[in-house]
């Protein structure tokens, strides 16, 4: 990774990340060292009239997160509407009077196509000096996009996000060509299974930007400064997490007896605790400019962890090398994210029993609510602005407490023992404030994204909004309860095409699933992530009776990821004349990976337990359904699961239907999921 280090801090830190585009309006998020006097400038290639617009508190607000960070969270509505399917280019102009005008040509040559060397002959030049500028396609219906879940920096395999960009590149200039989306199905961050060296970055950015502080109730630690400076702080978290060790009547309610860290998550070694912490990983895995800030410090490990440690540093280094061409794809692309559990922590909410236990003690609800906290001002505040205002409005009040006042933020740094340039802290946030915050945030309501269009757009909230089993705690909740799936029906009714976004799968590999209740019969869901919509019995059957509702005759395309692996399925309902047509569509992941020997097992027993005539195909909850598994074309014979990263790509035709399904591996080939007949 980068080891340069510089005395001063560039304005912007990451994005512009383009969220929401309609004639309209238009939604971007951007951190900057400092609040930045924008200009946007808005250049339609068809050579309609442009948009110069001041970006004022009415459009941009500012919020503070530390000494030298400030989230710019721009929301503009505009009078006259911009033309649809044209390309049109914008620029964030900083305007100060000592520095004068400064383009994004100037302060992000990355993000723009013509920069990266792809050529267009069709461009016609921008107004800043013929060069190139980030755009977007405001599309007038979806007909393609993209999508996929799980990017896991240190997973030694490709980057989907960077594969997407070297596909978009190669037709930047071609407004037909250009996705309508990019949908981020779940697993945006890892919070929960870390890197040493991006733990390590992680702190050093921390310190270089002066983020917030916080306190730690309940925690082996009393605060923030004093995690960082732990010699548990690597490799060895779990020793800090709340003590489900010592307490075996604790330890027998929340894991069945088995000992593991806290959460569940096997691999909480370096676990993010603090906000801070969660800000920093976003722009870590967002934005290249951050890495060049930094020189991080290989903190005092042992030998073994040693290993681990140069061993991911590596991997980490090729990741960072992506992220120019990773920032650059979420600036030219409308993008929508949905939380899974990763964004927050392995099996978030998985069961009633897991809830109680999570939410019963000080110190894990602060981890989950700043894990959420980070999720509502990175994620969620960009997918709807509207819906997230209240919550959003919360975290501002919290943030503004913490601002330091104006003497200590003209004091001098302090170096740190790292030898790394660090600000004074950005402020401490009020802990009574904090948990209060993330208390009224536990128990919103709202996190789901409805998107008006053709074909209409839905992604929802599998996680918070859980059907609980509350006599059998230990067994797994419905990913949505009975208001939440009711919620859905509205949606669905008399619709004639819905993409729907489910981070997991709505109809999933039925070995998987059998192995899964297998062990949530033997009173281990937590074991083997058992979350899948047949898991329980009555969302389950909500579920599938939504589909079979005399006014959901239309097209749904189910478009998921979280498994690891990718595959489509055709599934019609069986006994109606005008039903429905479901295309279940798997993308995962964008950096992760199953693994081989044991996907390739589960495939070839899936084909042989779950034929068609198979008498196990006959008992399972889906008997109401006809589902035709689609097989990638680069697979071996009969194989119907693609384990690779990458990301999907799906076009559809004017009744909403997929009229093409690929997934864009981060190898650099494409492999199509074809229908059967077209085999």
């Amino acid at each position: 990774m980068p080891t340069d280090d510089v005395t001063s801090l560039p304005d912007v830190l990451a994005g512009p990340l383009l969220r929401r585009s309609s004639p309209e309006r238009l939604v971007l998020w951007l951190v900057g060292s400092r609040a930045l006097p924008f200009e946007l400038v808005l250049t339609p290639a068809d050579g309609s009239d442009g948009r110069r617009l001041v970006l004022d508190e009415s459009h941009c607000r500012c919020l503070s997160v530390g000494r030298h960070a400030v989230v710019h969270l721009i929301d503009v509505n505009l009078e006259t509407p911009l033309p649809q399917d044209v390309r049109i280019d914008y620029d964030l102009v900083i305007r100060d009077a000592s520095a004068g005008a400064r383009s994004i040509a100037d302060w992000a040559p990355h993000l723009n196509y013509a920069d990266a060397g792809y050529a267009d002959a069709g461009y016609q030049g921008s107004p800043h000096d013929g060069a190139g500028l980030p755009g977007f396609v405001i599309a007038s219906r979806i007909r393609q996009l993209l999508h996929g879940s799980c990017r896991k920096p240190h997973h030694p395999g490709g980057d989907g996000l960077v594969r997407a960009d070297e596909w978009l590149g190669e037709r930047w200039g071609e407004a037909h060509e250009r996705p309508a989306w990019l949908l981020m199905t779940g697993d945006q961050i890892y919070a929960d299974d870390v890197a040493g060296p991006m733990l390590a970055a992680i702190h050093a950015l921390i310190a270089r930007l002066g983020l917030v502080d916080e306190t730690l109730e309940g925690a082996e630690v009393k605060d923030s400064p004093a995690l960082y400076a732990s010699p548990k702080g690597y490799y060895a978290r779990e020793a800090l997490l709340p003590d489900v060790y010592t307490s075996e009547a604790l330890r027998e309610r929340f894991f069945g007896g088995v000992r593991k860290p806290i959460f569940t998550t096997a691999h909480a070694h370096n676990h993010l605790i603090t906000f801070a912490e969660m800000l920093a990983m976003y722009l870590l895995t967002w934005s290249p400019v951050p890495w060049r800030l930094i020189t991080p410090a290989v903190p005092p490990l042992e030998a073994a962890n040693r290993d681990q440690y140069d061993q991911e540093a590596a991997v980490i280094e090729e990741f960072v090398a992506g992220l120019p061409a990773v920032a650059r794809v979420m600036a030219n692309v409308p993008t929508l994210m949905i939380f899974d559990d990763h964004d927050v922590t392995d099996d978030w909410n998985l069961t009633a029993a897991w809830e109680e236990t999570a939410y019963g003690h000080d110190f894990s609800r602060r981890i989950i609510g700043n894990a959420l906290l980070a999720y509502l001002l990175c994620q969620g505040w960009g997918n709807d602005p509207d819906r997230l205002a209240a919550p959003l409005d919360d975290l501002a009040n919290l943030l503004v407490e913490a601002v330091p006042p104006r003497e200590a933020q003209d004091a001098t740094p302090a170096a740190t023992p790292t030898g790394i340039p660090a600000s004074a802290s950005g402020g401490w946030l009020e802990a009574a404030s904090q948990d209060a915050v993330i208390a009224r945030l536990l128990r919103f309501e709202g996190w789901e994204v409805i998107v008006p269009g053709t074909p209409k757009l839905l992604m929802l909230d599998t996680r918070t909004r859980r059907w609980r089993s509350e006599v059998r705690r230990h067994r797994p909740s419905g990913l949505m309860d009975w208001e939440a799936l009711c919620d859905l029906q509205q949606e669905l009714l008399d619709e004639p095409s819905v993409l729907i976004v489910s981070p997991a799968p709505m109809f999933g590999v039925k070995l998987i699933e059998a192995v899964q209740k297998l062990f949530v019969l033997a009173g281990k869901p937590l074991l083997v992530d058992a979350e899948n919509w047949m898991a329980h019995r009555g969302a389950a059957s909500v579920m599938l009776n939504i589909f079979r509702h005399s006014r959901t005759p239309g097209n749904y395309v189910i478009l998921s990821g979280d498994v690891h692996y990718s595959f489509a399925y055709d599934i019609e309902v069986r006994h109606r004349k005008r039903g429905p047509q479901l295309w279940q569509i798997t993308s995962s992941g964008l950096k992760n990976a199953f693994p081989d020997t044991l996907l390739d097992w589960f495939d070839r027993l899936n084909r042989w337990l779950y034929a068609p005539r198979s008498p196990l195909n006959r008992l399972t909850k889906r008997r109401a359904l006809r589902i035709r598994p689609r097989d990638p074309d680069r697979a071996k014979a009969g194989e119907r699961l693609w384990n690779g990263a990458g990301i999907g790509l799906v076009r559809l035709d004017d009744q909403g239907r997929p009229q093409e399904v690929r997934q864009l591996d981060a190898r650099g080939f494409d492999v199509r999921f074809p229908p059967r007949d077209e085999r």
